[in-house]
């Protein structure tokens, strides 16, 4: 019966054939394989040590590679038309009722040609696919270095693509391997510098193979690079182990094949452990919004940190630093973030728990000293770095509405009663201080600023001026002051702060808008 079978024959080493391609590809009828003009095979002479006598040999040959074409469909119009011809030839076997093994360096459907075939033929004959080890896995042998470990993330991307958004990709990643070099090579080593990334990429050419190279990324010359040829970014390295050195990677680009490689000295390991590995918890506050209200204190500690956590919204805050984990969660794990944080630091990480604001209110670093205290994370050394708070970013903006004595208080009832929240209300208003309320709002808990609103009415004016600030320092900023009364809660969400005034808050109006403040001194 007819088959088609897609063989992955590895990134070059015929002993990385796997042992069923090697079995089918000696009991297929026909023996399909892609090449350039200049009619040389890698796959086919990968597959040659397994191939028999007599058996059909199809070979498929591009009309164009990197350089240009007439046809009037331009470069993809002449690919797709050598595809629809190939898949013709090969229909033409499968339906008299033999088995067509085609033939895939590395991975059948890691950019393969074979995808191509597949889509065209899959839908009419029984097909197969026989994965195959990829050139990314042996660049990494080749290093004798891990490129990813424990949840670090690999991003693959392709030479082709513009350096710009190589860049931007290589930002936002922990490891990388580009493929497809060849000419495309001077604009990704342009992206490895933008980035960040050159000093520590590696480039591995005809990985596996007698003629593999392994190099620094920075030493290679750009008019020498193959096709055949990935440049790999190994993940940050952990406190665990050392990076590889030039020794090592001298060591590991030794390269043997066949029979030789029974008497081959292995490299040696750069994975060195050390001992009593020490690092730290660093509590910061980014600010209310703008990148400017970030502290040069807390840049820099951003700068040194091995791992990143916090609340989504505040880690996307922070620049993607090339060797740095990111760490992402909810915004209602308080206790279980602080806790990884403390965790990581005792296996020697240094990590920054990032809030917004300031870390002491109303934000995380309540959180961190309070876990700190358990036993386990005593040695732990934690430090909090403050913060440009939202109240103060909001207050600024219409003036001084807080320059006497006021309060804080959040209007979350998730970790306290409404009761507590109510009676706090009262008391402040009472005590005819202003106060700024935070977390007035969510789209779970509406209901709040209204309640909040009637209990101030009972000891404020009518009259008492509302500043309400919302995304400040962010890109929809807007700040506008209203009555207590007019406060309409259907303005206000969990990106707004509110600053309630006293009875000696004032509004004036000035250049730029009204101006606000409350006095330091009182009548008589």
């Amino acid at each position: 019966m007819s088959k088609l079978w897609g063989v992955g024959l590895g990134p070059g080493d015929p002993e990385l054939v796997t042992v069923k391609a090697a079995r089918v590809i000696g009991e297929a009828d026909v023996i399909a394989f892609h090449s350039a003009r200049h009619g040389r095979s890698i796959s086919r002479a990968i597959a040659a040590p397994y191939m028999r006598d007599g058996q059909l040999e199809e070979h498929l040959v591009y009309p164009v590679t990197t350089e240009t074409t007439d046809h009037p469909g331009g470069y993809q119009g002449a690919i797709d038309e050598f595809y629809e011809r190939a898949a013709a030839v090969l229909a033409e076997h499968l339906s008299a009722g033999r088995t067509v093994a085609l033939l895939a360096a590395g991975d059948p459907l890691f950019y393969s040609s074979f995808m191509h075939m597949h889509r065209r033929l899959a839908d009419r004959f029984d097909t197969e696919i026989i994965p195959g080890v990829t050139s990314i896995s042996a660049a990494s042998a080749a290093l004798a270095t891990p490129l990813v470990e424990g949840d670090q993330v690999l991003t693959v991307l392709p030479g082709t693509m513009p350096a710009e958004e190589l860049t931007r990709r290589l930002r936002e990643t922990d490891a990388a391997a580009i493929m497809k070099l060849g000419r495309t090579y001077p604009g990704v080593r342009r992206a490895l510098s933008d980035s960040g990334r050159l000093a520590d990429a590696y480039y591995v050419e005809r990985a596996s193979s007698d003629r593999q190279r392994v190099l620094r990324a920075a030493d290679v010359d750009d008019a020498s690079v193959p096709y055949f040829a990935i440049t790999v970014v190994p993940g940050p390295t952990p406190a665990t182990r050392i990076p590889l050195t030039d020794a090592a990677m001298d060591q590991s680009a030794r390269v043997t094949t066949g029979a030789a490689a029974n008497d081959a000295t292995p490299a040696p390991n750069p994975v060195v452990a050390q001992s009593e590995p020490v690092g730290e918890v660093v509590v910061v506050g980014l600010g209310p919004g703008a990148e400017g209200w970030t502290t040069p204190e807390v840049a820099r500690a951003l700068a040194e940190a091995t791992d990143i956590v916090g609340y989504t919204t505040y880690v996307n805050r922070v620049p993607v630093r090339p060797g740095q984990r990111r760490h992402a969660s909810d915004n209602r794990v308080e206790s279980e973030r602080a806790g990884m944080a403390l965790d990581m630091a005792k296996q020697g990480a240094r990590v920054v728990v990032v809030s917004s604001g300031d870390p002491g209110v109303f934000a995380m670093a309540a959180a961190v000293i309070e876990e700190s205290a358990d036993p386990q994370w005593r040695e732990v050394p934690v430090r909090v770095l403050p913060g440009v708070t939202a109240a103060s970013a909001v207050a600024s903006r219409m003036g001084a509405p807080l320059g006497h004595d006021f309060a804080m208080i959040s209007l979350s009832d998730r970790l306290k009663p409404w009761e507590t929240v109510a009676r706090r209300i009262s008391a402040v208003a009472s005590a005819d201080m202003a106060f700024a309320v935070y977390n007035p709002a969510s789209s779970q808990r509406t209901w709040q600023v209204a309640a909040m609103r009637d209990l101030v009415l009972e000891h404020r004016k009518p009259q008492t001026p509302v500043v309400i600030g919302r995304d400040v320092g962010g890109p929809a900023e807007s700040v506008r002051v209203v009555t207590l009364a007019e406060l309409d809660p259907a303005e206000v969400d969990m990106r707004t702060l509110l600053i309630v005034g006293a009875s000696t808050t004032t509004v004036f109006d000035a250049a730029g808008g009204p101006r606000v403040f409350t006095s330091r001194r009182y009548g008589d």
